[in-house]
Formats: C-alpha cells, sequence, structure tokens
C-alpha cells in the first residue's frame, strides 16, 4: 500500500517554531509587563554548562526571572529561574569568574578615567578594524525618530552586511512618547536588519540650565536608583533586554555616580567623536548622534559620514563594530 505523503503547511512550521521558543529557557522577546520584587542582586549562574552573572531578579505572572551577563561576551540575557544553579552573592566582585573575565577587564577601564565631569566610562576607539562604533542616543523629545539615519545605513551597506549592528541608548521619557517609532526599530530588530544593543540612557533624562556639575544626573534632588532601574523596567515591559552598557544623559558624571553605576554591573560608555560637536570620527571611534529629531548638524554630518566611506564600505575595508566585540581588546 502506497504511504500517503505528510504536507506540511506554513501553519504547522509557525507552531513548530513558536512550541522551539517556549520551550526555550532564555527569554528573548517576551514583554514583562506585570514585573514584581525587581531586585539588584548578584548571583553566580550555571546554565547549560555556561557561567554567567546575575545582576537582577524579578517576578512576572508568576514565574521567577534572572537579568544575566555572560562575562566573556558582555551579552545580556533573561532566563528561568527554575532552568539555573544560582548561588547568591553580596557583591559583584564576588562571583568566581568575574575576577579574570572581560566583565572586570571593563570595570577597571571605567574606573581609569572617572574622574572627568564629562565624558566618563569607556569613550576611547577599538582599532582592530576600519570602521566605527555607531552609537544613537534618544533622549525626551516631542519630535519624530529621524529615520533617515536608519534608512541611509541601509542605503550605504546594501549587499555588504545583512544585519547592521548599533547601539540605542533609550531613555524612559522617549519611550513613553514614541511607541510606534520603538515598535518600528524592534521590527527592524526582529526582520533581521539591525542587531541592536539597547542601552539605558536613565528614565527621565532631566535636563536644566544650571551649570555642567549641576545638571543631568548631578541635578539637586536627582535619584540615580530610580533613573537606572525604573528605565530597566520599562524596557523589560517592551520586549527590549536591556545590555550590560550604561549612557549618562549628556555624558555628565560624577566620581560618585559613575560607582553608583557600576554597582548596579554596569558598565558606562562615553564618546570620543560627538559628531555634533565637531568632534571627528576615527577608526574605531564610539560615534554619538542623536536620532530624536533634535540634532539635524550631528544627523547630516553622520550621512556626510557615509558618504565619504562609500567606497570603502563596498569593498568592506570600512565596517560597523559591534560594541560588545570592541571591548574585547
Amino acid at each position: 500500500m502506497k504511504q500517503k505523503r505528510q504536507r506540511f503547511s506554513f501553519r504547522h512550521i509557525y507552531l513548530v517554531i513558536l512550541f522551539v521558543i517556549l520551550e526555550s529557557d532564555v527569554i528573548y522577546a517576551q514583554r514583562f509587563e506585570h514585573i514584581v520584587d525587581y531586585q539588584v542582586n548578584f548571583a553566580n549562574i550555571s546554565y547549560k554548562g555556561k557561567q554567567y552573572v546575575g545582576i537582577r531578579s524579578f517576578q512576572d505572572q508568576g514565574q521567577n526571572y534572572v537579568l544575566s551577563v555572560d562575562p566573556i561576551t558582555l551579552e545580556t540575557y533573561v532566563l528561568n529561574r527554575n532552568a539555573c544553579k544560582i548561588v547568591a552573592v553580596t557583591s559583584i566582585e564576588k562571583v568566581p569568574y568575574f575576577d579574570s573575565s572581560l566583565y572586570m577587564k571593563s570595570f577597571k577601564h571605567v574606573r581609569s578615567n572617572e574622574q572627568v565631569l564629562q565624558d566618563a566610562g569607556i569613550d576611547f576607539p577599538f582599532p582592530k578594524e576600519r570602521g566605527i562604533n555607531l552609537t544613537i542616543d534618544l533622549c525626551p523629545s516631542h519630535k519624530p525618530l529621524d529615520k533617515i539615519v536608519f534608512e541611509t545605513l541601509f542605503v550605504a551597506f546594501k549587499g555588504v552586511e545583512n544585519s547592521l549592528p548599533v547601539a540605542i541608548s533609550l531613555s524612559g521619557k522617549w519611550i513613553l512618547n514614541h511607541e510606534t517609532d520603538l515598535q518600528w526599530l524592534i521590527n527592524l530588530q526582529n526582520r533581521g536588519l539591525l542587531t541592536i544593543t539597547w542601552i539605558n540612557h536613565t528614565y527621565n533624562h532631566k535636563v536644566n540650565k544650571d551649570p555642567l556639575n549641576h545638571n543631568f544626573l548631578l541635578a539637586t534632588g536627582t535619584d540615580v536608583n530610580y533613573e537606572v532601574i525604573a528605565n530597566e523596567k520599562l524596557m523589560l515591559s517592551k520586549g527590549i533586554v536591556p545590555s550590560v552598557f550604561f549612557r549618562f544623559p549628556g555624558l555628565v558624571s560624577s566620581n560618585k555616580i559613575i560607582e553608583q553605576v557600576l554597582s548596579f554591573g554596569l558598565i558606562p560608555v562615553g564618546s570620543d567623536a560627538w559628531l555634533a560637536k565637531g568632534q571627528h570620527a576615527k577608526d574605531g571611534s564610539i560615534v554619538l548622534i542623536h536620532a530624536n529629531g533634535n540634532e539635524e548638524i550631528g544627523v547630516q554630518d553622520f550621512i556626510q559620514l557615509l558618504k565619504s566611506e562609500q567606497s570603502n564600505i563596498k569593498s568592506k575595508h570600512w565596517i560597523l563594530h559591534d560594541l560588545h566585540e570592541g571591548f574585547q581588546y
């Protein structure tokens, strides 16, 4: 008797993929909209034979999760707590494998540059290959997203790279006022057109007219703990896994606040090429532009930079670096 061939529809394929995603203990794009008991907790985590540094714990819909960092690659993951072997520690330095990791080396580099008022943290170029580390800040703004930044990128790298690495610094007030623009960016990531490193840029991103040493996070009455933690929770509620990186509003900080940020397990990232301020990009530079509608000069300077490097881009002699890879010096 002739056996009947099994036919698979797109629905069958979708259900198989969905099953695989749901069976995974690593959470990639889940919206955590009912977070409770969100805590800064450090832990030694073992998951499927790999070691991670736990930096946050929380509950959502009765499930327990941990936000964790791979100390070798600096990638972050939300793991189901029940699938992990966890040993709590009182501080990040007490995780056994932290001391010799890239994670710890990054802390040391930050501390070597934490005395300056502006642009502290990791702010120097990583000249491994020709190209730049592109960081795009989204500070609070009533103006729409400058989509031309991304559209120009796609045109410049068409036929050269499939997924472009960019780091996007999100402020909470921008997220709340730009749901459609945020989803547009998330869709680009989901389609594989962008590989996005999502950076915490504080919840309120307050700014006043005072001198820098009394402005941004240094303004009187600022609750740094709230600015960091509230923004992480908001990002998670939108299906975004916060990276291990942090960007100070206005790139303004103090020794005290840098130590606070490090105590959260986060790595401050500055910039050696804020284009709107006339700083020029070098190979490996951490380039800063704002795509929140408030920095036309920076956006135009970036577009001109892409045009000037077009022949090198097409010959693959000028690339966009992934910020994580740049730290592996």
